[in-house]
């Protein structure tokens, strides 16, 4: 009986100091984690172009369930495609998006296909496909949270995200 509860003993006393111990390193993580290393994360150099705040690059809208690149869509990525050529060590990651009719998984593929022809056309022009990755969100993050025509529209995009400078 004796050997039993020594034993408890030891076992309640290693699960508390391993208790403490993840306690304390998650309190470290977040005092290193200052205001200026948070401001730094989303500064306006790794922002995203739906912002405006993503060194220049644009956002490139589509048609109603289309994913072909019209002359301003082409226009829009050549300009694109001129800054990554400029910024040698700059990567992106092209999100796909879409408006909130269609299902999800058909939002999903098609944001897809968004994507991948923004990037296709970026190789086209000279940038690096590993420089390039590409996501869909589908429907799931609209630009404009409106019902109609005009919020659609924003919406049926493919948005620059700096992943790397």
């Amino acid at each position: 009986m004796k050997t039993a509860s020594r034993l408890l003993t030891v076992l309640v006393a290693l699960v508390f100091a391993f208790a403490m111990g993840a306690c304390a390193q998650k309190k470290t993580a977040t005092e290193t984690t200052t205001p200026e290393a948070t401001n730094a994360d989303i500064s306006s150099d790794l922002a995203d172009s739906d912002s405006g705040k993503a060194m220049g690059l644009e956002t490139v809208h589509y048609a109603y369930d289309s994913s072909v690149l019209d002359g301003s869509a082409k226009s829009t990525l050549k300009h694109n495609a001129s800054i990554l050529k400029d910024k040698t060590n700059l990567k992106v990651q092209i999100e796909g998006h879409c408006d909130e009719r269609g299902g999800i998984q058909y939002n999903i593929a098609l944001g897809e296909r968004r994507a991948n022809a923004a990037k296709a056309f970026m190789v086209d022009q000279g940038v690096g496909a590993d420089r390039v990755s590409t996501i869909s969100y589908g429907k799931e993050k609209p630009v404009d949270q409106g019902h109609d025509d005009s919020a659609w529209s924003k919406n049926r995009r493919a948005n620059f995200r700096i992943t790397e400078k």
